[in-house]
């Protein structure tokens, strides 16, 4: 049945399209980017798409929604939602599952083969039973150390500790957002404990409140208060992270190819960027870990217009505009030919990214992660201020992560 609505859908679009040839039409759009920063970029991408579609009248509005938001704003009502939208590849088993997204039926073959083709990771996390229901957009989605190089080498930013302690003579500060799930896994993942999602694709497992490995979750527990209470730490998460580049009080910090510009600008020739450095957990030097990812582009089947939907969602993703996205955001392209370029490999960020993916795991989550391990990080960055026995905060932080969601 789904083949046939599918075969059904094609046809249709396709005499929609032939249609659309002879006649011009008003076609209006509603975008959803991630980020206040994709705008100068989306704009472009928008008055390219109309040059090449003169036959038509676009009205094509842009709203800003956040990656990490996307699928919770979509899922509250999809027929209100966007009609393309980006979205992190974490986020497309309950958007496919919800049905809020329309397989691709225009250029399938061509854009799966231009992404590395059937077996690359970005076209896995975009697919389902070997059909694509999303675009890839980026193949960058993940994190690594940003650093000024006036004050580090390359042999000091091996060593958070280090780091830290240089920070700290210098009146400075190395960010990382403990606080934020996103990034807390690194010292777990790190230490060698684990969590992921089920087979279900609902739960989750996690055994950071493990006594009986060869680190135990109370060991990471005392090392990450240790982390936080250094004179050399602050929590920064992305905007506090901008904030410290630009005023000079952060030389050093964990982000994302979306803020490579920024600190670029504000380091300017001291601008470097590496994998995460290790830290000290039972005594020993251990290597962060991390979450690695893609950013994807949504159509939504319940667009008015859902042709020219997937056709200005296959044009925002191509070579050109990952390119674009690149050289305005320095995020790294999902496209082969685009992520092979000279410009795009020899990029500071790119280079970080690459180094860190030996230590990075896809990110596959079910939702009951997120609140529990922001908690968890929020209490360790104030430093246990309630007195709570670490084992007791473990146990409490993975029971939630753990826990069934609620029907």
């Amino acid at each position: 049945m789904k083949k046939f609505l599918a075969m059904v859908l094609a046809l249709t679009l396709a005499l929609t399209m032939v249609g659309s040839c002879a006649l011009a039409e008003d076609v209006t759009l509603k975008v959803w980017v991630g980020d206040n920063a994709d705008i100068e970029w989306i704009n472009g991408v928008i008055d390219a798409y109309k040059a090449a579609h003169p036959d038509n009248n676009y009205t094509i509005d842009v709203n800003i929604v956040s990656e990490g938001d996307c699928k919770s704003t979509v899922l509250a009502d999809p027929e209100a939602a966007a009609d393309v939208f980006t979205f992190a590849d974490d986020q497309f088993n309950d958007l496919y599952a919800a049905g809020a997204l329309q397989q691709v039926m225009i250029d399938a073959d061509e854009i799966v083969a231009a992404n590395g083709g059937a077996d690359a990771t970005v076209v896995l996390a975009a697919s389902k039973d070997g059909e694509l229901y999303a675009y890839p957009a980026t193949a960058s989605n993940g994190y690594f150390m940003f650093y000024n190089k006036e004050y580090f080498t390359e042999e000091d930013v091996q060593s958070l500790d280090k780091m830290m302690e240089i920070a700290a003579a210098a009146g400075k500060k190395v960010g990382f957002p403990v606080s934020n799930g996103w990034y807390l896994y690194s010292f777990f993942q790190g230490a060698g404990l684990e969590m992921h999602i089920n087979e279900d694709g609902i739960t989750n497992s996690c055994n950071w409140n493990a006594t009986d490995t060869a680190i135990t979750g109370v060991q990471v527990a005392e090392a990450i208060l240790a982390i936080c209470a250094n004179p050399g730490f602050t929590n920064a998460d992305s905007d506090p992270f901008v904030t410290g580049v630009k005023d000079g009080s952060i030389i050093a910090g964990v982000s994302g190819t979306w803020n490579a510009n920024v600190a670029a600008e504000a380091w300017g020739e001291n601008y470097a960027a590496c994998k995460l450095p290790t830290y000290t957990v039972a005594g020993q030097q251990v290597q962060m870990g991390s979450f690695a990812g893609f950013k994807l582009v949504g159509v939504n089947p319940f667009s008015e217009n859902v042709g020219e939907a997937m056709m200005f969602a296959e044009f925002m993703t191509n070579y050109e505009n990952q390119m674009g996205r690149f050289e305005i955001r320095a995020e790294g392209p999902s496209n082969v030919e685009a992520a092979s370029s000279e410009i795009v490999k020899s990029a500071p960020a790119i280079a970080a990214l690459a180094a860190q993916a030996a230590y990075a795991d896809v990110q596959r989550v079910a939702d009951n992660y997120w609140a529990n391990a922001e908690t968890l990080g929020k209490i360790l960055v104030n430093g246990n201020a309630d007195g709570t026995d670490l084992q007791t905060l473990l146990d409490n932080a993975v029971t939630g992560i753990t826990a069934a969601p609620i029907q």
